[in-house]
């Protein structure tokens, strides 16, 4: 990674059209990166949405001591980058887990967060919201010492399975053994913890306050984030609607890309027929 590459970039990969285009920002999980939207990317409907993808300090390159800040503030990063804000949010894994707790506003370091000095998730009044692969348990009691080592243990199998996924099954055998263990290597264990410390803190989210249209989607083979978490995480928001793809690991945005695909762009189309919460907000924030 070159010195001068900031912690968190956004990219504009498909230009909005008319008036008042959707503005979407998408997030990647843990040693992911932008790029494992380029599936979804080619095959998004073109209406009209200006769609753009985040680079965050936990991506393949790993920014080092990216861990000293809390997930949310990164991610806070990210969506004060969109100009205007981003009206819809679709984050996979780590992501969606650092996007709830920023709602939440767990983790949220006080100032700095955006622009004006305000908290960006007050800030940041969303259309919808959809979860990928969330990583989310209702209960503290859910959390054991299994639950800590087999994520411990299993970390590289998992980093091992992205690898898989991503290389389209090209990369094989040792050499993928390898590079998922070089991978885990630049997580380290700060990174890995960030990762783990913000699943622990699932169970007391105030689901009850994430209150806008959330569409969850899960994979039914996943061993990562199961597909049960995701039902739980559906079942505990206001209004989720939970989709448990078949034949789908951890990665539905490329398993099943046609049917992420579709469902992603109804869900896209419903949140811009609705109208922007915290308009009035908005336009104090422009008029700064």
């Amino acid at each position: 990674m070159s010195a001068v590459e900031p912690p968190v970039s956004v990219t504009l990969r498909r230009p909005g059209r008319g008036p008042a285009p959707l503005r979407v920002l998408f997030l990647h999980g843990l040693a992911g990166g932008g790029n494992v939207w380029d599936e979804y990317l080619t095959r998004a409907a073109d209406h009209g949405h200006a769609l753009w993808t985040a680079e965050l300090p936990w991506r393949s390159e790993e920014v080092p001591g990216w861990a000293a800040h809390s997930p949310a503030h990164w991610t806070a990063r990210a969506m004060a980058q969109v100009p205007g804000g981003p009206d819809v949010v679709v984050a996979h894994s780590f992501g969606a887990g650092a996007l709830l707790a920023l709602l939440d506003g767990q983790g949220v370091e006080p100032g700095g967060l955006a622009p004006d000095g305000v908290d960006a998730f007050t800030w940041h009044r969303l259309r919808g919201v959809v979860l990928v692969s969330p990583f989310y348990r209702a209960r503290p009691e859910q959390f054991d010492w299994d639950a800590l080592s087999y994520y411990v243990n299993g970390f590289g199998r998992i980093l091992e399975d992205g690898l898989r996924v991503r290389s389209g099954g090209r990369i094989v055998g040792e050499l993928r053994r390898d590079m998922a263990l070089k991978v885990r290597e630049r997580v380290g264990p700060y990174g890995w913890t960030s990762f783990f410390d913000t699943y622990l803190r699932t169970p007391y989210l105030r689901t009850e306050r994430l209150n806008g249209p959330c569409l969850v989607i899960g994979g039914e083979s996943d061993f990562a984030a199961f597909p049960d978490e995701s039902e739980a995480l559906g079942a505990a928001l206001p209004d989720a609607t939970v989709k448990i793809l078949g034949e789908c690991g951890h990665f539905a945005m490329v398993e099943q890309a046609a049917a992420f695909a579709s469902l992603t762009d109804s869900f896209l189309d419903s949140a811009a027929a609705r109208p922007r919460p915290g308009a009035t907000h908005e336009r104090a924030r422009e008029n700064i």
